[in-house]
């Protein structure tokens, strides 16, 4: 394992499971600091003033990780508005105010940075019954983009990742999902069936995967790229 993060300071979202908690280990182990964000530890990444409290936590750092989401699968027709309104929220207001905090330290210690947020597929490619996440992370992608082009004059970095499927704990809260698991008899049968159907490349990105992507965007490797958004759909968009 490389050290190309030594000495760096990290923020990752959503870091407790899934994605994030797969980049937060693969950026600890090649040296760099995590301050972790999760609602499950009770820092809320809607909350204004959690925000503002952290900020002398965050004065020093170097990435962010925007990863804090959460899913939802409703047709138009039968949304909620207080659904969508939470999907948007986290994922959306969620995504601007860890940017916010995290360029304001980064342009406050004038050395920039790099952040990558992340999006979806779903952002891109539409699909029945993805309306209130899919717009939120079409949201999320615009978002980065411009935080690429208001950042660029102070040295940051802003890149989006669109994953496709990836085996995060995200679908076990699908009832669809644990429809399949229940008619195939396994949740990695579940998952390799949805795969085979889905993408041409018959398979599911792991957690692990898309933090090495994520990671590569943070890296001095990407020192040109900004304003990009990484597809790794396994040719879903195809």
């Amino acid at each position: 394992m490389s050290n190309r993060f030594s000495g760096r300071h990290a923020l990752v979202t959503g870091h407790a499971s899934g994605i994030g908690a797969a980049t937060a280990k693969l950026l600890a182990a090649e040296g760099a600091r995590i301050t972790g964000v999760d609602r499950a530890e009770g820092r809320d990444v809607t909350d204004p003033a959690m925000w503002d409290a952290l900020a002398p936590q965050l004065a020093d750092i170097d990435f962010a990780i925007v990863n804090a989401g959460v899913s939802s699968g409703t047709p138009i027709v039968d949304i909620d508005l207080a659904d969508w309104r939470r999907t948007q929220s986290v994922n959306l207001d969620g995504a601007m105010l860890t940017i916010r905090a995290a360029m304001r330290a980064m342009i406050a210690h004038g050395r920039g940075g790099a952040i990558v947020v992340t999006a979806s597929i779903s952002g891109i490619k539409a699909e029945a019954g993805t309306a209130a996440y899919g717009a939120s992370k079409a949201g999320v992608i615009q978002l980065a983009r411009v935080a690429a082009k208001e950042g660029a004059p102070h040295g940051i970095r802003v890149n989006a990742i669109a994953p496709g499927g990836v085996d995060t704990p995200m679908w076990d809260g699908a009832d669809f999902f644990a429809d399949m698991v229940r008619e195939l008899g396994s949740r990695d049968a579940a998952l390799a069936a949805m795969a085979r159907e889905a993408t041409p490349l018959g398979r599911w990105a792991s957690a692990d995967e898309t933090a090495r992507q994520i990671a590569f965007l943070l890296s001095d490797d990407a020192a040109s790229i900004t304003g990009a958004v990484l597809t790794a759909d396994g040719g879903y968009s195809l």
